[in-house]
C-alpha cells in the first residue's frame, strides 16, 4: 500500500507488489545520490530474530547500496551495557545454575517469571536451580518497587524502594560493610582499582576513592549511613542495616540485577553501584557468586546470513534517531556520543522499518516523535514492512505485507530467555500466506532487482537454499548437530555439548595476572580513568553526571525535585505477560485475560477516590494516557506501573491529546542518559485523576 492521507493518518490506498518494489529502490537510490549514505536509516527492532527471513536481509540489501547510518547500544540494555565494561572490562555473568551453590541471592528489578518465561527458560530454571539438592534452597531477596510475580513464587523476603535510588541503597549497604571492617580487604586490594585512596591510578585526584566517598571524605562531603539512603530510597533504617549484615556475614552470595533499574536516567550510575556489592565482600569469581549482573545464557554460535560490509562510519546511539532526524548535522561525538566519527554532518532522510514498533510506540515521547514524523521535510520517506498493522506502520508512505511466522521457512535459535538450555529450530511453512505478503527475504530480493542488484544479493541462492547453507556452516561450528535433511524432517535439534555461562571472572580469580581483564589496568577498577576522561571531554547537560566511581545521582523527575508538587507521582513500566514488548498487543483474547491497569497504591488511590476498574488518566507535561486502574498493596506508595507496549491510539479529549490505548511512552522523555545516551524511559514524574 501506499499513503495517501498525511503522514500518520493510516490512510492508504493498495497498490501492486512491483509499484511498491520499484518506488522503495527508487527513494533508496535518490536518498543515497542527493543526500549520502549516511541520510539513510535503518530502525531498530527486536521482532526479526531468525537467520535469512529476517532484519538481516534488508542489512544485506541496504550495504549493496553502499550502506547506511549505524546504531549502536539497545533500548533494553543501553545504560549497563555501557557501565559494566568500565567495571569489568566486558559485562561478564555466571549461569543461573550458580544460584544453586549460593548460601543467599539478592537480586535488584529482576523478574524473571516474566521477563524471562518461556517453558524452558530462565524462570523453569530457577525453580528447578532452587529446588535442586533435595529441596536446597538459599534465600532469596528481591528488591524491587513491584511485589513481582518473581518475588511472589520465588522470594523469601521483598524489599520496596523507590525507582532510581538502587545506587543510594547500595552505598548506605557499602557504608554499613566498611565501618562494621566486613569488606574483603584481600580481594580488594589483589584484584582491585580505587576501594580506597591506596589503589587510586596516579591520575586520580585525592579523596577521589570509593571508600573515602561512602565515609563522607569525598567532594560531596555526604556520609552515606542508612538514615541518609532510607529518606531517598523509603527502604527502613533498621531493614538497610539487617540487610547488609546478612550480606558481609554471608558466603556465597549470588547478585544480580535485571535491566529495568538501568532504563533510568541514571542507569549507568545505578548498574556499576549494584556490581559493589559483589566486590566489595569479594563474592566474585567463585562458586555460588557472580559480579551483579543479570545472569547468564548459553551462546549459541549460529551463522546468519551474511549482510557483507556497511562501509558508511557515523555511528549513533539507538535512542537518538530523532535527534538525527531534526538536528543531525549538528551531532557530535562529545554532545551525543557518536561513534565512528566526529560530526555526524547529515540528518536522516530515509527510514527503512522492518518488524518492530520502535517508530513510534517502543521510542520515547510519543506525542514529540509523532510530530517529528509527521513532518516530511524532515525526514522524506519512511518504509514499513510488517504483518500487523502496528502504530509504527501507520507512518509508512509505503507499506509492505511481511508474512506471519508460520507462513515462511526459516530457521532460529534460542535466545536470551532460556538460560544455559541451547537449541535451533525449523520454522517450517506450516501454511502459505493467505493474501498477498511475501517473507523479507522475497521482498528484498524484489527491491534489489529494480536496483539491478539481484545477482548480488541472491548469490543464485533460493531462499530455503540459504536457510541451509545457514545451517551448515552453523554445523561446522557444532558438529554434534544432525545433517540438514535429518534436522529439517526432525528438528529441533537440542545442543548438549555447548560451554554454559559457569561461573563468571573464574579464572581472572585464579590467577589475575595470566587472566587479565579487558580493563586498561586489567583489573576490577572500581575508579576508571576513562570514564574520568569521559567527564571531562564530553558536554553534558546541567544535572547530567559521569563520575570514575559509581554512586547515586538525583536525576531529572524524581522526588524531591520541584516539578514533583504538579506530578507528585513515579511512574515506571514493567513487563506484562500479555506480550513480548508490543508484540501481540491486538488480539483481544490476551487483553482479555492481561488487561492493560496502572498499578496504584492502596495510599494513593484513597487519595485520589479511586477504586479498582475505574478508568483514570495518567499526565504529565508530555502527554496523558487513559487506562483502568488496579488498586493494589503490591507497589510501593508514591509510585505507579504501566505495563509497557500498549499500542499508542491518541484522540482529542476536552481540548487536549489523550492515549487511549494505554501507551506508557507517551509519557516518558526524549532527553537521553549520560553515558549511553540511552532511553530513561522508567524515569517520569505524573499525577493520577479519575477519567
Amino acid at each position: 500500500m501506499k499513503r495517501v492521507g498525511e503522514r500518520g493518518e493510516g490512510r492508504f490506498e493498495r497498490i501492486s507488489w512491483d509499484e511498491a518494489l520499484k518506488t522503495v529502490a527508487d527513494k533508496l537510490r535518490e536518498t543515497v545520490e542527493k543526500y549520502g549514505n549516511e541520510s539513510l536509516y535503518w530502525q531498530y527492532c527486536s521482532g526479526q530474530q531468525s537467520l535469512v527471513n529476517s532484519r538481516r536481509a534488508w542489512w544485506r540489501l541496504l550495504n549493496l547500496c553502499g550502506g547506511y547510518l549505524k546504531y549502536y547500544g539497545s533500548y533494553s540494555t543501553a545504560q549497563i551495557s555501557a557501565a559494566f565494561p568500565m567495571t569489568y572490562g566486558a559485562s561478564p555473568s555466571s549461569d543461573i545454575s550458580e544460584i544453586a551453590n549460593a548460601k543467599l541471592y539478592v537480586t535488584f528489578g529482576h523478574n524473571p517469571a516474566v521477563t524471562r518465561g518461556s517453558g524452558h527458560g530462565k524462570s523453569w530454571q530457577m525453580t528447578c536451580t532452587r529446588e535442586a539438592e533435595g529441596g536446597r534452597k538459599p534465600k532469596m531477596i528481591v528488591i524491587d518497587p513491584i511485589y513481582s510475580d518473581t518475588a511472589v513464587a520465588h522470594a523469601d523476603e521483598w524489599i520496596p524502594i523507590r525507582p532510581g535510588t538502587d545506587a543510594a541503597l547500595v552505598e548506605a549497604i557499602a557504608h554499613e560493610l566498611i565501618v562494621h571492617d566486613r569488606v574483603d580487604h584481600a580481594f580488594l586490594a589483589q584484584y582491585c582499582v580505587g576501594y580506597d585512596e591506596g589503589t587510586l591510578p596516579a591520575s586520580a585526584p585525592k579523596g577521589s576513592d570509593y571508600k573515602s566517598h561512602i565515609l563522607g571524605r569525598g567532594p560531596d562531603g555526604i556520609e552515606k549511613t542508612p538514615e541518609w539512603a532510607s529518606r531517598i530510597t523509603g527502604v527502613p533504617v533498621e531493614t538497610i542495616v539487617r540487610l547488609a549484615e546478612e550480606i558481609g556475614t554471608t558466603k556465597p552470595v549470588f547478585f544480580s540485577q535485571g535491566w529495568g533499574p538501568q532504563r533510568q536516567a541514571n542507569g549507568e550510575q545505578t548498574s556499576r553501584a549494584i556490581a559493589m556489592l559483589p566486590i566489595l565482600t569479594g563474592n566474585v569469581g567463585l562458586p555460588g557468586t557472580s559480579t551483579g549482573q543479570q545472569e547468564g545464557n548459553t551462546a549459541v554460535p549460529a551463522v546468519y546470513l551474511p549482510v557483507g560490509t556497511n562501509p558508511v562510519k557515523a555511528t549513533i546511539p539507538c535512542f537518538l534517531w530523532t535527534d538525527a532526524i531534526v538536528r543531525g548535522r549538528e551531532m557530535d561525538d562529545v554532545h551525543d556520543g557518536l561513534r565512528g566519527v566526529k560530526t555526524l554532518g547529515h540528518d536522516i532522510k530515509m527510514i527503512v522499518n522492518s518488524g518492530g514498533n520502535t517508530l513510534i510506540n517502543q521510542h520515547s515521547d510519543s506525542n514529540r516523535t509523532d510530530e517529528i514524523l509527521r513532518d516530511t521535510s524532515k525526514c522524506e520517506f519512511i518504509v514499513v514492512c510488517d504483518n500487523m498493522m502496528t502504530p509504527s506502520a501507520r507512518y509508512a508512505d509505503i507499506l509492505l505485507p511481511d508474512t506471519l511466522g508460520p507462513e515462511a521457512d526459516d530457521v532460529t535459535a534460542s535466545g536470551g530467555s532460556n538460560g544455559d538450555s541451547a537449541a535451533i529450530l525449523p520454522l517450517h511453512k506450516a501454511v502459505e500466506p493467505q493474501w498477498e505478503q511475501r517473507p523479507t527475504w522475497e521482498i528484498c530480493r524484489g527491491i534489489a532487482r529494480h536496483l539491478g542488484k539481484e545477482e548480488a544479493f541472491t548469490e543464485g541462492k533460493t531462499q530455503l537454499e540459504w536457510i541451509e547453507w545457514c545451517y551448515n556452516e552453523t554445523r561446522r561450528k557444532i558438529p554434534s548437530l544432525p545433517d540438514f535433511a535429518t534436522f529439517w524432517k526432525t528438528g529441533p535439534a537440542h545442543i548438549h555439548d555447548l560451554p554454559n555461562a559457569g561461573i563468571a571472572l573464574k579464572a581472572f580469580r585464579k590467577d589475575p595476572k595470566a587472566n587479565p581483564l579487558k580493563t586498561p589496568s586489567g583489573r576490577i577498577e572500581i575508579y576508571s580513568e576513562r570514564l574520568a576522561n569521559i567527564a571531562k571531554n564530553w558536554v553534558l547537560p546541567k544535572g547530567d553526571v559521569i563520575s570514575p566511581i559509581p554512586m547515586f545521582v538525583r536525576t531529572w523527575e524524581m522526588p524531591g525535585d520541584a516539578l514533583q508538587k504538579k506530578y507528585p507521582l513515579q511512574c515506571y513500566g514493567y513487563h506484562g505477560h500479555g506480550r513480548i514488548h508490543s508484540t501481540f498487543h491486538n488480539l483481544p483474547a490476551l487483553r482479555e485475560q492481561f488487561p492493560d491497569e496502572v498499578l496504584v497504591n492502596v495510599l494513593d488511590a484513597d487519595a485520589r477516590g479511586i477504586r479498582s476498574g475505574d478508568r483514570v488518566r495518567v499526565f504529565n507535561d508530555r502527554g496523558a494516557v487513559e487506562l483502568v486502574a488496579k488498586v493494589t498493596p503490591r507497589i510501593i506508595p508514591g509510585v505507579v506501573s504501566i505495563p509497557q507496549g500498549a499500542w499508542y491510539r491518541p484522540v482529542m479529549k476536552d481540548g487536549r491529546r489523550v492515549d487511549v490505548g494505554g501507551n506508557i511512552n507517551t509519557l516518558t522523555s526524549l532527553r537521553p542518559s549520560p553515558l549511553a545516551k540511552g532511553n530513561p524511559q522508567h524515569t517520569n514524574l505524573v499525577e493520577v485523576v479519575k477519567a
